[in-house]
């Protein structure tokens, strides 16, 4: 069955149009990472905007993660703005910390065909008289690893959309097009995530929502996963992380975000990634799902050529073209 054909057979909650605040919410839709395909979850997010995987990651590859990342986050320092509140630790950069990271979160099955469904691109061309057709794959936009402690305040809610200067259009899930979310983010629950220690709240069906219509507090639901459970969200959707209000528990996120590639990455992989540590741990289908790789037919090119000789030796000529 195909994408539109599933998103027909669901039942609409929206109404076309009134008041944004009135429409009828959602489900936040709950599959089983055994059973899930990823037309499944792209149908869920077209209706509600975010989507719960359950035990997407083996708690093999959380330990792993856990052991290449932990000193890191010891080691950071807590937040100071105002974004995140002040007992938030970040790590970024994890392609050159943790291959198990890349390998088991951003690499996952699940999450990569999902955003080959919604994040590639292809066009054709004509160049004289031969029509060529381009496909742009998915990069990395960000990673990141989220550790809340107790007594954090909760995070405003926002879209993460704006920050490639685009917002939803106000409209019905029928009417929702593929493609036009600039990216697609994976949540990972590293440890027990409830509503009382910060679970990420936000507004189901939001992503369809006039970007002029305020959020409400009201009508956020909390996602409240077991280690190994997955959100996928799009990023019109509104959302933020809540209140710490337990003594001694810390919130442990394990998160990444996809984009198109001819779009500016959020987290410049180039410039924050040491090259040869690169170089050591990732493959090369990683290292293009990192950047390093031409946007076809030909954007992101380095000396004529593919954006992978920056890190290795320079490629044969001739073996390079446009399209």
């Amino acid at each position: 069955m195909s994408i539109s054909e599933t998103v027909a057979m669901m039942p609409s909650p929206v109404v076309k149009y009134g008041d944004d605040r009135d429409r009828p919410l959602p489900e936040l839709q709950i599959l089983q990472s055994a059973t899930a395909t990823a037309e499944a979850v792209v149908a869920a997010l077209v209706q509600s905007g975010g989507c719960v995987v359950k035990n997407l990651i083996h708690a093999d590859g959380l330990a792993e993660i856990e052991k290449d990342t932990r000193p890191y986050l010891n080691a950071a320092d807590t937040w100071e703005g105002s974004f995140f509140p002040k007992e938030t630790r970040r790590v970024t950069a994890l392609a050159e910390k943790s291959t198990a990271f890349m390998e088991t979160i951003v690499g996952n099955k699940l999450y990569q065909d999902l955003c080959k469904i919604m994040l590639r691109s292809t066009v054709s061309n004509w160049l004289g008289d031969e029509q060529k057709i381009s496909t742009s794959y998915p990069q990395v936009n960000s990673t990141f690893i989220l550790s809340v402690g107790p007594g954090a305040r909760a995070q405003g809610l926002h879209r993460d959309s704006t920050m490639h200067h685009m917002n939803p259009t106000r409209k019905t899930a029928e009417e929702y097009q593929i493609g036009q979310d600039p990216e697609i983010g994976i949540f990972v629950c590293a440890k027990r995530t409830t509503k009382a220690n910060g679970a990420t709240r936000f507004i189901p069906g939001s992503h369809l929502w006039d970007p002029d219509t305020p959020p409400t507090e009201s009508l956020t639901r909390y996602v409240e996963l077991q280690p190994g459970d997955a959100f996928f969200m799009l990023p019109s959707c509104l959302h933020g992380g809540s209140t710490n209000t337990t003594k001694d528990e810390e919130r442990l996120l394990y998160g990444a975000f996809m984009t198109k590639s001819y779009l500016r990455q959020e987290e410049n992989q180039y410039l924050t990634n040491n090259h040869e540590k690169l170089k050591k741990l990732q493959s090369t289908e990683m290292l293009k799902l990192l950047g390093y790789d031409l946007s076809r037919p030909f954007l992101g090119w380095i000396q004529s050529g593919n954006p992978l000789t920056a890190l290795f030796e320079p490629a044969e000529k001739g073996k390079t073209d446009y399209y």
